[in-house]
C-alpha cells in the first residue's frame, strides 16, 4: 500500500455487519463479498443523498468497471465501516473509491468502481441529472 488510507479520507462511512455466509473456507470474508459492500454503499448514497428511486427513476446507473486491493482480512462475526468518496466526476459517469475498515484506523481494503448513468428505457448513456451531480460534488474528498 503506497499511501495510508484512513477513515478521514472519506465523505461518508456506512456501517455493515458481516454475515456467517460471507466467510470462505479460509475463515475470512471472501473477496467477492467486498464488491457487495461497495455496491451497497454507493447505492445507499445515491438513494439517501441524491434521491435516486431505484424502481422508478428515469435515469439509473450501471457499474462498468471495478477493482479492489486487499491489505488485511476481515471475518464474521464483525462490524465494519465502508468509506465512500467520489474520486472523479464526469458528465455521464462517476468513479468512486471505498475503504473497508474494521477496528483499525487504516483500511483493510481499497475498492473502486465506475457508474455510467443511463436512460432506463433505452439503456443509452446520458448526462448525470443535476440533482444527483450536485450531491456527488459534495462527496469529493481531496487527499493531501
Amino acid at each position: 500500500m503506497a499511501q495510508e488510507i484512513l477513515r478521514s479520507h472519506f465523505a461518508h462511512l456506512y456501517p455493515i455487519t458481516t454475515r456467517w455466509h460471507d466467510n470462505d473456507v479460509y475463515g475470512h470474508v471472501n473477496n467477492v463479498v467486498y464488491y457487495s459492500f461497495f455496491d451497497t454503499s454507493a447505492n445507499r448514497f445515491l438513494i439517501e443523498e441524491c434521491g435516486l428511486r431505484i424502481e422508478t427513476s428515469p435515469v439509473i446507473a450501471y457499474v462498468v468497471a471495478s477493482q479492489c486491493e486487499y491489505y488485511s482480512p476481515v471475518a464474521y462475526p464483525g462490524n465494519i465501516e465502508v468509506g465512500f468518496r467520489v474520486k472523479k466526476l464526469g458528465n455521464r459517469s462517476v468513479s468512486y473509491e471505498f475503504g473497508v475498515f474494521s477496528q483499525k484506523e487504516q483500511a483493510c481494503a481499497l475498492g473502486a468502481f465506475t457508474h455510467v448513468f443511463v436512460e432506463r428505457e433505452s439503456g443509452r448513456s446520458v448526462s448525470i441529472p443535476e440533482e444527483i451531480k450536485s450531491q456527488l460534488l459534495k462527496a469529493i474528498v481531496p487527499i493531501v
